[in-house]
């Protein structure tokens, strides 16, 4: 059996003396594991390096098997990050995350957001506030979404700012007053509100919003705790 499809490396792990075991996210077909004989070789060290686009070819006696892979580098994005601290912390955050997705199921609108956040990664204006949708698309894709659509308690779909920890569903103004503070604050970027660049307060509390409901449905649950390098994002942002 053999497919060809692009990716982009999650991880990498060593097998053997000479060789590895890379983890990738695909266009078409999902994370997908595969054997990269002499990975850890002069020639493919820097392929293999997360946040990499390459061209992956998977072959396998049957599907269900590990496979091997041969990889082709497209863009070699890790090296531009290297020294860059932000950035470092997004991309670990992003293919960390990218790992909670269960293997072989294709998630083609997640890895096209992957690409626009890779893409975006040199401009720090603008990662922070993708990294919440990239977060809000992981959690719909996994079946944890949150409704948005009108308030839980009131039907109306009108000055929405508040979201229900409980139910994940938004809340209006006038409906959460008295308990603003048991609330989750909603920005207005991820209320379809046309804004250029998110304010760096609406972004925090972006990022406290999913990552309220990552620990919840994601990382809980597995008995593991959300990426440190997405902690640190969270502290260097909100002590600017």
């Amino acid at each position: 059996m053999e497919w060809k499809d692009e990716g982009i490396v999650l991880a990498v792990r060593r097998h053997g003396e000479s060789s590895a075991i890379a983890e990738l996210l695909t266009a078409t077909r999902g994370r997908s594991l595969g054997l990269v004989r002499g990975g850890r070789s002069r020639q493919m060290r820097p392929v293999l390096q997360p946040g990499n686009i390459v061209l992956a070819t998977w072959r396998a006696r049957l599907e269900e098997h590990l496979g091997n892979f041969a990889l082709e580098p497209l863009e070699l994005k890790a090296g531009l990050l290297i020294g860059e601290a932000m950035r470092l912390a997004a991309l670990t955050t992003l293919t960390t995350e990218a790992q909670m997705l269960p293997e072989r199921e294709p998630h083609p609108r997640l890895y096209a957001a992957m690409r626009v956040m890779l893409d975006a990664l040199e401009n720090e204006d603008t990662w922070p506030a993708l990294l919440v949708r990239w977060e809000m698309g992981l959690l719909d894709e996994l079946g944890f979404g949150l409704d948005l659509a009108r308030c839980a308690a009131t039907g109306t779909s009108d000055d929405l700012v508040y979201v229900s920890p409980k139910t994940g569903r938004a809340v209006s103004r006038a409906a959460g007053q008295g308990y603003h503070d048991r609330l989750l604050l909603l920005p207005a970027f991820l209320m379809g509100v046309e804004v250029k660049t998110p304010g760096l307060a609406d972004v925090i509390d972006g990022l406290k919003l999913t990552g309220y409901f990552l620990d919840r449905h994601v990382f809980g649950p597995r008995g593991i705790n959300a990426p440190e390098s997405r902690h640190w994002i969270v502290a260097h942002l909100s002590a600017r």
